[in-house]
């Protein structure tokens, strides 16, 4: 078992670490108790030993700060978690039943190998490198059927998104969009999400189909699952997306054509 959850005082020293980084220097005691859901006296006695340790300085009355040992300790216990979370995923994974469309048609408990294709998780008889399961039934091609005893990494790959910009309304909306530049776009593309009425009024006219209700998540999902989304945005709220893309490390390229 890791330093960090072998018992509740590396967990708590751990936690108050946390916090102070987060939170402090300036943090009172108390803060810390009710956060933590333990008694400010508890936190004190806590806080003495982390001093004692070196891996606080206090900086006066209720002022602290992690050392670089404190730093060191929490970074070290955070990849240990990280190592710890990977090995229990793959332990759930062994024991558990996800859910997978059959590329060809498959029996009971026959070996598959698993694979992303336009963003959804594929079971094929064919045998290849990365990931593997065995079905739970059979199943036509098309057909969802249970997968068990997942071993591997399902290969995947981030996609990209591509960001069309379309006017606010006070610079002109969906009537000073070239269409001819959006047409291209989105014959090219096919998972398009709209970000604002002007861009829904834009779709609209060249009568493509669209998702619009959550489109940054819905954006940044399917990125993730491996398709390169085309998201028409209204330039108001291209600030919000491009921050979410970025904080997600999810590539993109901004395209500006209209007709202005």
């Amino acid at each position: 078992m890791i330093e960090v959850l072998r018992n509740k005082n590396q967990t708590t020293r751990f936690q108050i670490l946390g916090e102070i980084a987060d939170k402090g220097p300036d943090i009172q005691q108390r803060e810390i108790a009710k956060e933590l859901d333990i008694t400010p006296q508890a936190v004190s006695d806590y806080i003495a030993q982390l001093i004692n340790d070196g891996m606080l300085v206090a900086l006066g009355r209720s002022s602290y700060r992690v050392t670089s040992e404190g730093v060191d300790w929490v970074i070290k216990s955070l990849k240990e978690l990280n190592s710890y979370n990977l090995y229990i995923q793959r332990a759930v994974n062994n024991i558990s039943v996800c859910a997978a469309l059959a590329e060809k048609e498959v029996k009971n408990n026959m070996p598959v190998s698993l694979k992303m294709i336009d963003g959804m998780l594929y079971a094929s008889p064919d045998i290849e490198k990365g990931a593997t399961g065995f079905t739970v039934s059979a199943a036509k091609a098309g057909e969802d059927v249970g997968i068990s005893g997942i071993k591997g990494i399902i290969p995947l790959k981030t996609g990209s998104v591509t960001i069309f910009k379309i006017p606010d309304i006070a610079r002109g909306g969906s009537r000073r969009v070239n269409y001819d530049i959006l047409k291209k776009y989105t014959a090219a593309s096919s998972f398009i999400v709209s970000l604002g009425i002007e861009a829904c009024a834009a779709l609209g006219k060249i009568k493509s189909d669209f998702y619009r209700y959550g489109a940054v998540d819905v954006t940044v999902e399917a990125a993730r699952t491996g398709l390169d989304p085309l998201v028409c945005c209204v330039e108001g709220e291209l600030n919000e997306l491009i921050i979410r893309l970025e904080k997600e490390k999810i590539h993109y390229k901004l395209v500006a054509e209209s007709s202005l």
